[in-house]
């Protein structure tokens, strides 16, 4: 299987890393903010390390960036790409929507992806032509092809007035069946496996979609920025099941 060592050694980094997290937050957690405005702790900084060094010692010729500074160069042409907590304000809460994010990057392309959701209790994994995977079954979108059965994610509802759709989102929504904002792992992950049919996220670094991207690729599903291009590095993303990419694409271009 393509990418077989690769899945196999981030799973193991991601089980490890929020076993971890979990003996931080046992412990009590001081979380500083940083200077985009998001918290920060100990556990995702050492989480950051421990993924790294996993890694690393698998692949030494690969690179490494991660959101809490780990930078290395590559000399093999590829980079993992390390969200060691997304959602550090559900894990500083103490909710569940909280993840660990490690994908694998080459040319501008993810290659191979793990989202784990410790306290959901699921591990998401895909490699290219592989599929995609939750814990070990396979997965796949949905064959829903109209707002009026779709369930909609929206993230970060608290600043979407702030994008250039943020005044037509409110009655947009209306055409859909259900509304759901848990969270970007979370809710790609319910796209990914058919739980949910269209998911945008309009504030987003390249550690917060490398390793959603592949996976929901390989589930069948539709990625691409709010120009429709196939990136990760444009600072924003949307995924949908391929019947609501044309619904999808002309409300975010409009």
């Amino acid at each position: 299987m393509p990418y077989e060592k690769e899945i196999e050694v981030a799973r193991r980094a991601a089980l490890q890393a929020a076993e971890l997290a979990l003996r931080h937050q046992r412990a009590g957690l001081k979380p500083e903010t940083k200077s985009d405005g998001s918290p920060v702790t100990i556990a995702d900084r050492e989480n950051e390390k421990l993924i790294a060094g996993i890694l690393e010692q698998a692949f030494p010729l690969d690179g490494l960036i991660g959101e809490e500074g780990t930078r290395k160069e590559s000399r093999s042409g590829r980079c993992w790409i390390i969200d060691p907590i997304d959602g550090t304000r559900d894990f500083v809460r103490g909710n569940q929507l909280w993840a660990v994010l490690i994908g694998l990057e080459a040319d501008g392309e993810s290659l191979a992806g793990v989202t784990h959701l410790p306290m959901l209790g699921h591990m998401y994994y895909a490699a290219r032509g592989t599929g995609a995977w939750r814990d070990e079954e396979p997965i796949h979108v949905s064959g829903v092809d109209s707002p009026e059965t779709a369930v909609l994610c929206v993230n970060g509802l608290n600043r979407v007035s702030h994008q250039a759709f943020g005044g037509r989102l409110l009655g947009w929504m209306d055409n859909f069946w259900a509304i759901r904002s848990l969270g970007g792992a979370p809710d790609a992950m319910m796209l990914a496996a058919g739980e949910a049919d269209l998911w945008i996220l309009h504030k987003a670094e390249i550690w917060d979609l490398a390793a959603l991207q592949v996976i929901v690729e390989e589930a069948g599903g539709k990625f691409f920025d709010f120009s429709g291009h196939r990136s990760i590095a444009s600072g924003n993303a949307a995924a949908c099941v391929p019947g609501l990419e044309q619904t999808t694409l002309r409300f975010l271009e409009r």
